[in-house]
């Protein structure tokens, strides 16, 4: 029998902020093995998703998972300027 809290739980703002940062992670590492206009415009729009996303989940009572997604966020923001800097 399903949980049905499961679809709750996966809808709750930290949840998609961490969702949404895992999807920024994985443009991003597609962006740096290949660096294309495309490829690094997908992580930079992803990147953008997920610091809203983060930016909604903020203030909510469990703070740590919030925390460990923006420092993630900051490192994908970091490679995604190598990336960026491969295409010119």
């Amino acid at each position: 029998m399903a949980n049905p809290f499961s679809s709750m739980q996966s809808q709750n703002p930290i949840s998609l902020a961490q969702q949404s940062v895992k999807k920024a992670h994985r443009a991003v590492t597609q962006a740096q093995s290949h660096p294309t206009e495309t490829t690094v415009s997908n992580a930079r729009n992803a990147i953008e998703k997920a610091q809203h996303a983060v930016s909604q989940a903020e203030g909510r009572m469990n703070t740590e998972p919030i925390e460990i997604a923006k420092e993630d966020l900051q490192e994908d923001q970091a490679n995604l300027l190598e990336a960026e800097e491969g295409l010119k």
